[in-house]
């Protein structure tokens, strides 16, 4: 990634945090992807906790499938384990990144696990 593209992403995520933040009630889903890796938390912001985690490094991740196949299966992991913590509500934090391809695949199996954003 180029150094403007990257400051570029920077200034969107710190624009886009400025007006977002995670609650007990309804924490803060945040996602991050590399250029071979998804993940995604659920980040309580008032206690500086994550609540849920998940990525396609893990051991239920899609290591060897297609990007968008992953970002699926990390989306899925994601809304089980924050059914665990007892969340059903998040605030999407896209981190930066467009909505579209691997972030709003994400986004879409999250959804269809059941959280509500």
């Amino acid at each position: 990634m180029s150094k403007k593209k990257a400051l570029a992403r920077l200034k969107i995520k710190r624009r886009v945090r400025g007006k977002l933040s995670g609650t007990k009630d309804c924490p803060r889903l945040s996602v991050f992807r590399s250029n071979k890796q998804i993940y995604a938390q659920i980040i309580d912001d008032t206690n500086g906790r994550t609540l849920a985690s998940a990525s396609s490094v893990s051991k239920e991740g899609a290591k060897n499938q297609p990007k968008i196949e992953q970002a699926s299966a990390v989306g899925t992991m994601i809304a089980e384990q924050a059914k665990k913590a007892g969340v059903s509500n998040v605030v999407f934090d896209r981190n930066g990144y467009l909505f579209h391809g691997r972030v709003k695949q994400l986004a879409k199996a999250a959804r269809e696990g059941g959280l509500k954003f």
